[in-house]
């Protein structure tokens, strides 16, 4: 198992390109089940939960090219097994994205309950209710969802009690291939949602309302893409990095940004003190540390609000702030992990409830600190990274599910990172 060994305090400097994004390509990836030719992409990072689902549908009988340096990957979705093994969904919890394709396409599906990161209760049950107001039946036995439907999916109005990003993408999945029209209410407005609905348009899919909470979908006109499927910028990578360049007190600037996709990001930071100037739309992103910042109270919200996978980074600038800064996590109930190991550097955080309550400016110290999930590993990262000292980061597997070579990017601006083997 790796560990990242970082000396803090070290200035950083150039320029960074930011992946392509995580969150998009997952889906889109799991859309090329609705085909029955090649379907093939571009800018498909480097991560182990892209390789997880490509080795996912390789099981189901689909063949695949991955070429890791340019980003492009062709799937040839044959599907001979119309199975997604636990083995592979209990890595990431975007195999439940296997169920809609699967049940739209071929009628029948048996998914594994899905895995990822220890970070609250993210369930099923909306997808499974959507399923069966579709016309699907619908089981749940011995940790796999069975759902199978006789004859061809059926539009319906679904409406979600609460917003659901993945339970979004599978109903427009199922949506894209049914009998009539599918309303959703409620609907999820992140970007990569309205990815995927405009990928899906791009193959002869009336879909209308992306990017609002009710979204309609005319089924039964899906075409194979005519050319590849490029995958945009991260957006919380490019977040991410912005904490880097405040934490490394850093002039740095990010390419291929996601800025357009930040607003609310963007904001927070600026509101601390932080200046960012945007370029070119928003992909191009340049950081100017200050001297001095600003405390700030935030709530995650879903999309265009604070995302909660930017929650754990964004905590540990607050540390650099003057005064008392707070963030409440409304998305997740169990997302301060990562404060029990910033505590180990120095941290002065207190948690009450989903409430997080940080005093600063407090001056970081080096320690052995331990990821416990995706984003809290980026966290650490960025507080080892303005700590005095050389800490070890472990159990950065966590960091490799979603950040494509994060380590190399930093030792390309100057950082003294070293990945090492435990």
């Amino acid at each position: 198992m790796d560990a990242l060994q970082i000396t803090g305090r070290k200035p950083l400097s150039g320029r960074v390109s930011i992946s392509g994004s995580k969150n998009t390509a997952l889906p889109f990836l799991f859309a090329s089940l609705l085909f029955d030719q090649e379907v093939s992409f571009e800018n498909i990072p480097r991560l182990w939960d892209i390789e997880t689902t490509l080795k996912l549908m390789e099981d189901m009988g689909c063949s695949y090219s991955w070429d890791k340096e340019s980003g492009r990957v062709r799937i040839l979705p044959q599907v001979k097994r119309r199975v997604a093994p636990y083995d592979w969904v209990k890595k990431m919890r975007a195999g439940i994205l296997a169920l809609g394709p699967l049940v739209a396409k071929y009628g029948d599906a048996k998914v594994s309950l899905p895995g990822g990161c220890a970070i609250g209760a993210r369930p099923v049950n909306f997808h499974l209710e959507a399923l069966r107001r579709m016309g699907a039946k619908v089981e749940v036995e011995q940790g796999y969802i069975h759902a199978s439907v006789a004859s061809r999916l059926k539009g319906a109005q679904i409406v979600f009690p609460e917003v659901s990003v993945t339970g979004t993408e599978n109903v427009l999945y199922l949506g894209a291939l049914a009998e009539g029209e599918t309303i959703i209410e409620n609907a999820a407005r992140e970007p990569e949602v309205v990815a995927l609905g405009e990928l899906l348009k791009s193959c002869g899919v009336q879909i209308d309302g992306l990017n609002t909470s009710k979204i309609t979908i005319q089924g039964g006109n899906l075409k194979a893409p005519g050319k590849a499927i490029r995958i945009p910028a991260d957006r919380i990578e490019t977040g991410t990095w912005i904490s880097i360049a405040m934490a490394c007190e850093s002039e740095i600037t990010i390419e291929n940004a996601a800025g357009h996709d930040l607003g609310a990001v963007l904001k927070a930071f600026r509101k601390m003190g932080l200046k960012i100037d945007e370029k070119e739309g928003g992909t191009c992103l340049q950081i100017f540390p200050q001297s001095s910042y600003e405390a700030i109270s935030l709530e995650t919200e879903c999309y265009p609000g604070f995302p909660t996978d930017m929650q754990a980074q964004i905590l540990v600038n607050m540390c650099q702030a003057e005064g008392v800064s707070h963030i409440r996590e409304n998305i997740f109930e169990n997302r301060f992990m990562h404060v029990a190991e910033l505590q180990r550097l120095g941290a002065k955080i207190e948690i009450d409830g989903n409430l997080a309550r940080v005093e600063g400016p407090t001056r970081l110290k080096a320690a052995p600190i331990m990821a416990t999930d995706l984003r809290a590993s980026a966290s650490l990262v960025v507080a080892a990274l303005m700590a005095e000292g050389t800490s070890t980061v472990s159990r950065i597997y966590h960091l490799d599910r979603g950040y494509d070579h994060l380590d190399l990017k930093l030792q390309k601006l100057g950082a003294q990172i070293t990945r090492v083997a435990q």
